[in-house]
């Protein structure tokens, strides 16, 4: 990747040529004493401002999508994002996500700095198993921010909350797109940040536009809302001229599936720690790594290294190489992975039963929509008790409950499951009782079914992913009285079953075929990108020069 020596400094930003000769800088550090990462954020002028100072006029907004493409369902219209709500709009769209309330907390407590919410969307029905945006929904969407942005006019500074794996049609990168927009509203002098998901599919596009990124540094995401406090730091030093962004970009060549992703494990934790140091001995540095989201076929997936410094091009170059260089030499450890079929992993799971050692957790991690089988079908086969079940996509059960209004001690027998083609497996009745149903997990219909031995099953209208016990403590059903949890999820379940010691057996549970979800990559079928260009799937160029 070839980038000109300067992209924009009339509003203070510089971003060096992409290309240096980086052999000297591998794997080495700068000495010194290390400098904690909130004084190494901050310049003179942090504090909070008397009442009277000047204040700073900062436009809010989110759009963040994470984009399965390869998923079925067909393309996402506007109305699919008023399914769940409908779009926040000013004070609201401060409390939308972590991030922005992280954000909004941070700049309140500067006391100078005035928050315009922008009318922002909540969330797309399915989530991240919805498909492509169609180029209308983002025009839409961003295209109604930037009228109440123009009556908003004069703004001091822009803080946007995205994700970085939105899929748009006709449009490569909605987030960059998105910032260009913006900036042609606010001008060259406005600064505009901020905050990504770090499956984030990027390049140094937004940052064309934009002057600061600050992305997650763990899976699970338990630092949004940190994200959110350090952009308003940023930017409110911005917006004082107290801080000059200098930046720089590589792309090491690796591809991964999400479920290999998890920062709870060498080397991806050592990954991240090798940033965070770099953030603590480097007053004004913020290093940011993004490792894409493959399921989106666009043509920004895999890795990126993004840092930003206080005007020093040097120092951003040199970390940004040195992030780059160590990702590539510890690529072996995390982007390779094997796991067990359901009936084994079903048979291991009886073994962990009968050798006490449960609760057991089996996350069918490739299942994006929410609706295979698979596991389901071999659990019920072994004759396997006492299973949780959270959560089956099964809209038409729940269209049948509610049209023949079942009710609670009311029998259920019907096949679930298996609606979306080969890769969810054939439908399986479940012959029982609904012994709950009502409003869960932002659905307006969520139903709970007993069946088997001492077994329950959720049924949701859309691709649920539950990461806690307590997300499953719903009506009369009691998790802790369960001995199997069946999950539809790569890694947030870690949060709640496994970081804090609550599931003593996990399994990882694989596809029998290899469907979009799974590790492997290169059974898709991607148009918009060359899968070949990234390890491990094909043999790309170590050389820096071509990141």
């Amino acid at each position: 990747m070839n980038r000109t020596a300067t992209c924009r400094t009339a509003g203070g930003v510089l971003i060096a040529g992409m290309i240096v000769a980086a052999a000297s800088l591998h794997g080495h550090a700068t000495d010194g004493p290390p400098v904690p990462v909130e004084t190494a954020a901050r310049t003179a002028g942090d504090e909070p401002a008397a009442r009277g100072d000047e204040t700073f006029r900062v436009a809010v907004a989110r759009f963040s999508h994470e984009t399965c493409t390869f998923c079925p369902g067909g393309d996402v219209e506007v109305e699919d994002w008023y399914r769940h709500a409908e779009p926040r709009t000013g004070d609201d769209v401060l409390r939308l996500s972590s991030y922005v309330r992280g954000f909004s907390k941070k700049a309140g407590e500067y006391n100078d700095m005035e928050l315009i919410g922008l009318t922002s969307p909540v969330g797309v029905w399915g989530g991240t198993s919805r498909s492509w945006n169609k180029e209308e929904v983002f025009d839409y969407f961003v295209g109604n921010m930037i009228d109440e942005l123009r009556e908003q006019m004069p703004v001091d500074g822009v803080f946007l909350s995205v994700h970085g794996a939105m899929a748009v049609r006709n449009i490569d990168r909605p987030e960059a797109e998105m910032a260009r927009r913006f900036r042609e509203v606010v001008g060259e002098d406005v600064p505009i940040v901020a905050t990504f998901d770090f499956h984030g599919n990027e390049d140094e596009a937004f940052l064309e536009w934009a002057d600061g990124t600050f992305v997650t540094k763990r899976f699970p995401h338990y630092d949004a809302y940190r994200q959110g406090e350090r952009a308003a730091r940023y930017l409110r030093n911005m917006m004082r001229g107290e801080y000059t962004p200098a930046i720089a970009v590589r792309r090491p060549p690796i591809l991964t599936a999400t479920v290999l992703q998890w920062t709870g494990q060498s080397p991806l934790m050592d990954i991240y720690e090798r940033a965070r140091r770099w953030e603590d001995r480097e007053p004004g540095a913020y290093v940011n790594v993004f490792l894409g989201f493959p399921w989106s076929d666009v043509p920004t997936i895999g890795t990126t290294v993004q840092v930003m410094t206080d005007g020093d091009q040097e120092l951003a170059d040199h970390i940004a190489e040195d992030m780059a260089w160590f990702i590539w030499d510890v690529r072996e450890g995390w982007a390779h992975g094997e796991f067990p079929q359901p009936d084994e992993a079903v048979r291991l799971t009886r073994e962990a039963i009968d050798a006490g050692e449960t609760p057991v957790v089996l996350a069918d991690y490739w299942d994006r929509p929410g609706d295979a089988t698979w596991t389901l079908r071999e659990l019920i086969d072994q004759n396997v008790p006492r299973v949780l079940y959270g959560a089956l996509t099964a809209e038409p059960a729940l269209d049948a409950i509610w049209e023949e209004d079942l009710q609670p001690g009311d029998a259920f027998d019907r096949p679930v499951g298996g609606y979306t083609g080969p890769q969810a497996g054939e439908p399986v009745r479940i012959k029982g009782t609904l012994i709950w149903r009502g409003e869960q997990w932002g659905y307006d219909r969520v139903a709970a079914i007993e069946f088997g031995d001492s077994s329950v099953i959720f049924l949701v209208p859309a691709y649920q992913q539950l990461r806690t016990p307590e997300s499953l403590r719903v009506g009369p059903v009691e998790p802790d009285e369960f001995d199997v949890f069946v999950l539809k999820t790569r890694v947030h379940f870690r949060r709640g079953f496994d970081e804090t010691g609550y599931a003593p057996t996990i399994h990882i549970v694989d596809a029998p075929g290899d469907w979009f979800g799974t590790v492997r990559l290169d059974a898709l079928d991607y148009e918009n990108a060359d899968i070949d260009a990234y390890y491990p799937f094909g043999d790309p160029d170590p050389d820096p020069a071509t990141w």
